[in-house]
């Protein structure tokens, strides 16, 4: 069937919420790290859906299991056992060290997952006034109610306040703030291990070891939102580990799934002793179709592609420091694996998506003036180096 750009927008006008800023491209097919639009123009995809395609686009092993999970059986609800969650929660237990797993369709839903855990461990120990949250600047979390309360940047606040009290935000880099803002009254501590949306900040190795030190000391609980660096992206199974923190409870989404909607909560026994019957459920979540796709991802990523995503991190890493040794807008580069931000002119930024886009790169800006990099973890040497080539080309063409 012929999809014509215009037809789509036309549609998507009259009936869409109009929520979203799309770029003015109407992709209908893709293969691995490229993607392509209604006029068979092809583009290399540095962006993965926001880190959600790990395995690339129209994936054969993926597509197989899919198409075979879909003959069979779909969906039971968590009203019966079924073969697959078990199977996922195990894997992801050995590569987390967190032991029990509550599934749910998205990242944000594990973040609100996670918040609801820690608040009803204080309440099974007995401490109900041990409710408030410590979050850090520049986060993001989530869009519902819950999450969105630990987001700091008030644009996405504000229109929906007031929200979850009992929240206190720190800036990520002053350890001594994070050391204050932990109290008895503290419930948990939220921290992406790096920053995503706030513009690809690693967490500083100092803040995370006061961090570990003060919730081991009050017994805070330490909640890990792992959703866009976690499960490889940044060549480690989990960035939390590298900082040298031991969540109780981790969010997991994007990646997981590999492009079918899948988030995770992980818990330790310690918190996880303390849920009951019927304190959180989800009609979707850890659906057979959902796991089938978990099962695919982490086959490969424990199949050789953590392995391979330290060695292509480390090409566009490279790559990015020539790019940024021509480039005077460039002013940082921050990530680790595939996962980069570069912090650029202001000016320069408005301009580089669109740039990129009339080069063929996908790509994306965040907190303002971060251009940020999330390419499928199947991404080939051969495709990086032509996605520096165009990227370069679209520096150039923004500065001018």
């Amino acid at each position: 069937m012929m999809i014509r750009a215009d037809d789509v927008r036309t549609v998507e006008a009259d009936h869409i919420l109009q929520v979203y800023k799309r770029l003015p491209v109407v992709l209908v097919n893709g293969q691995g790290s490229r993607l392509f639009d209604t006029n068979g123009r092809e583009y290399l995809d540095l962006l993965s859906g926001i880190g959600v395609a790990s395995l690339g686009h129209a994936h054969p092993g993926l597509a197989a299991a899919i198409a075979d999970q879909a003959r069979v059986l779909l969906h039971t609800s968590n009203l019966f056992f079924h073969a697959l969650q078990g199977q996922v929660a195990q894997r992801l237990a050995r590569l987390s060290g967190l032991t029990r797993a509550f599934f749910c369709n998205s990242g944000t839903e594990a973040v609100e997952a996670c918040l609801k855990f820690a608040r009803r461990y204080w309440h099974t120990q007995g401490d109900g006034a041990r409710t408030g949250i410590v979050a850090f600047e520049q986060s993001f979390h989530g869009r519902t109610f819950g999450s969105l309360s630990v987001t700091a940047e008030a644009a996405y606040r504000t229109p929906f306040e007031p929200l979850v009290p009992g929240v206190t935000f720190v800036p990520p880099d002053n350890a001594a703030a994070v050391r204050n803002a932990i109290s008895s009254n503290t419930a948990a501590v939220i921290v992406e291990p790096i920053q995503g949306e706030g513009g690809v900040r690693p967490i500083p190795t100092a803040t995370a070891a006061v961090l570990a030190e003060v919730c081991a000391t009050t017994g805070t609980l330490l909640v890990a939102d792992e959703v866009q660096c976690g499960l490889g992206r940044t060549g480690y199974p989990f960035y939390a580990a590298e900082l040298g923190l031991s969540p109780d409870l981790m969010a997991l989404g994007k990646s997981l799934g590999a492009g079918v909607p899948v988030g995770a909560a992980l818990l330790s026994e310690r918190v996880a002793g303390t849920i009951s019957f019927g304190d959180h459920g989800s009609t979707y979540g850890g659906n057979l179709l959902a796991c089938r796709a978990a099962l695919v991802f982490l086959d490969a990523l424990e199949g050789g592609l953590l392995t391979r995503i330290t060695e292509a991190g480390k090409r566009l890493h490279r790559g990015l420091v020539a790019l940024a040794a021509t480039q005077d807008a460039i002013s940082e580069i921050r990530g680790a694996g595939l996962m980069w931000g570069l912090e650029t002119d202001p000016v320069v930024a408005k301009r580089m998506v669109g740039a990129a886009l009339k080069r063929g790169l996908l790509i994306n800006c965040t907190a303002g003036n971060v251009i940020r990099l999330l390419p499928p973890l199947t991404i080939s040497d051969i495709e990086i180096d032509e996605a520096l080539d165009r990227l370069t080309r679209a520096f150039d063409d923004a500065a001018t």
